[in-house]
């Protein structure tokens, strides 16, 4: 089971690692990808401002983290990127995202496709990609990618085909009226498989308001 762990010596060595790992003389983004809540957080923002000094980091972001941790850890560094789950459904981080955009921060959403919840036939995202000729799931990366200037998804897959097809969604143009229509749809509503306070969809609300599709 996948654990946090916020103690600077393990931040700091987590990083020299990962340098050697990888084999470069820096790493151009490293993130914390949890602020661990055992740890004061000055601490952990402490220890990745001593591997941005050293010169083993370029760039550090942060991930699932709020407006007031991202201006709390903006005193210690400069946060370049934060990754918190977004999509189409789940709005949990709007007001992240506002602020990301406002301060010029990028914003990788993660989960943008909700693992396919957005891309069932039959529904406002299924009609909208066959008006494009495109496929359910780069609609709604497309949707993503003219949210905000500052968002970049990172939708997870294990062919090469699929990463192809995600990549279309970047020169995939949504008409105001579509995004819109997308965003009035979805934004409400619930899909399983997300956590409580995260605006967890519900497929049968879903298939309801013809987002997923089913009979109506």
């Amino acid at each position: 089971m996948w654990t946090s762990n916020g103690r600077p010596d393990h931040l700091i060595g987590r990083a020299k690692r990962s340098l050697k790992t990888l084999g470069v003389e820096q790493i151009g983004l490293w993130q914390l990808h949890r602020i661990d809540p055992r740890v004061p957080r000055d601490d952990q923002f402490g220890a990745i401002r001593q591997v941005l000094d050293a010169g083993i980091l370029r760039n550090a972001g942060l991930s699932e983290v709020s407006v007031e941790e991202i201006k709390a850890t903006g005193k210690v560094f400069p946060v370049a990127t934060v990754q918190n789950r977004y999509n189409l459904i789940d709005r949990g981080s709007d007001d992240v995202l506002e602020y990301c955009a406002a301060n010029r921060i990028g914003f990788i959403p993660w989960y943008p496709l909700a693992e396919g919840c957005l891309t069932r036939p039959g529904g406002a995202v299924d009609r909208i990609a066959k008006a494009h000729d495109a496929h359910a799931g780069q609609v709604a990366l497309a949707w993503l990618l003219q949210r905000s200037p500052v968002i970049l998804p990172i939708p997870g897959t294990l062919r090469a085909a699929h990463l192809e097809e995600n990549s279309v969604a970047a020169g995939l143009s949504l008409s105001s009226g579509e995004a819109a229509e997308l965003g009035a749809a979805a934004g409400p509503l619930f899909c399983p498989g997300l956590a409580p306070g995260r605006n967890r969809p519900n497929l049968r609300a879903l298939t309801r308001w013809g987002v997923l599709g089913g009979r109506g």
